[in-house]
C-alpha cells in the first residue's frame, strides 16, 4: 500500500504550484519595480525580466501593468487588514472590551504594518497608480470606516460617525508618515504619538 507521502504529485497539482510560483515571482517583481521606480515609469519589460519569467506570463496572470498593480495593492491591503484584526481578536481573547482600547490595538497593528512594509506603504499612501486607482482607495477607505463604525459602536454616540471619519483619517496619516520614518526609533516614536492624539481625540468631553 502506498502512503499518502509516497503518492506521486498530480500533474494538476503540479501545474497549479507551478501557477502560484510564477504569480507569487510577478508580484516581487512588480514590488521591486514599483517602488523603485513608480508606476507610471516601470515598463512590463521591466517587470518581466526581473521576475525571469514572460510577457505571456504576466498577460496571463494579471492581464497588463494596472491589474499587476492593483493586484499588489490588494495583496498588501488584505495583509494590513489581517494584521489588525488579528491584534484586535488578541486582545479581545485577554479580556479587552473597551471599543477605544481594541480599536487603539488595531491601529498599532495597522502603523507597525505601515513599517514593515514601507516600500509599499510609500507606493500607494503617496497616490499614482494607474486610472481608477483614486477609487480603489476610497473604497477600501469606505470599508475600513465601516469596521472602525462597528467597533467603536459609532452609530450609539453623538458626533460618533464624524468621530470615526476623524480618527481613520488620522490612523492614515500615521501611517505614511511611519512609513516615511528614517529609522524604525523614529517609527516607533511616531506611532506612540499617534496613538496617544487618537486616545486624547476619542476621550469624553465634560459637560
Amino acid at each position: 500500500m502506498v502512503s499518502r507521502l509516497e503518492r506521486p504529485v498530480s500533474p494538476l497539482r503540479r501545474q497549479s504550484k507551478r501557477a502560484a510560483a510564477t504569480r507569487r515571482s510577478l508580484l516581487e517583481a512588480a514590488r521591486g519595480e514599483f517602488t523603485q521606480t513608480g508606476y507610471a515609469d516601470t515598463s512590463i519589460a521591466d517587470v518581466v525580466t526581473r521576475s525571469k519569467g514572460s510577457v505571456g506570463s504576466l498577460y496571463h496572470h494579471f492581464g497588463g501593468k494596472a491589474d499587476l498593480y492593483l493586484a499588489l495593492f490588494e495583496s498588501f491591503n488584505r495583509a494590513q487588514m489581517e494584521q489588525a484584526t488579528a491584534a484586535v481578536t488578541a486582545e479581545r481573547g485577554n479580556g479587552e472590551q473597551d471599543p477605544m482600547a481594541l480599536f487603539l490595538a488595531g491601529t498599532k497593528a495597522y502603523l507597525q504594518s505601515c513599517w514593515e512594509g514601507r516600500d509599499l506603504a510609500r507606493l500607494f499612501l503617496d497616490g499614482g497608480g494607474p486610472d481608477g486607482f483614486e477609487e480603489v482607495v476610497r473604497r477600501r477607505t469606505r470599508d475600513w470606516v465601516r469596521q472602525n463604525t462597528a467597533l467603536l459602536h459609532a452609530e450609539e454616540q453623538r458626533n460618533g460617525e464624524a468621530l470615526v471619519h476623524t480618527l481613520t483619517t488620522v490612523a492614515g496619516t500615521a501611517g505614511r508618515e511611519v512609513a516615511k520614518s528614517p529609522s524604525a526609533e523614529r517609527a516607533r516614536q511616531l506611532s506612540e504619538d499617534f496613538l496617544e492624539l487618537i486616545a486624547r481625540l476619542a476621550a469624553p468631553r465634560e459637560s
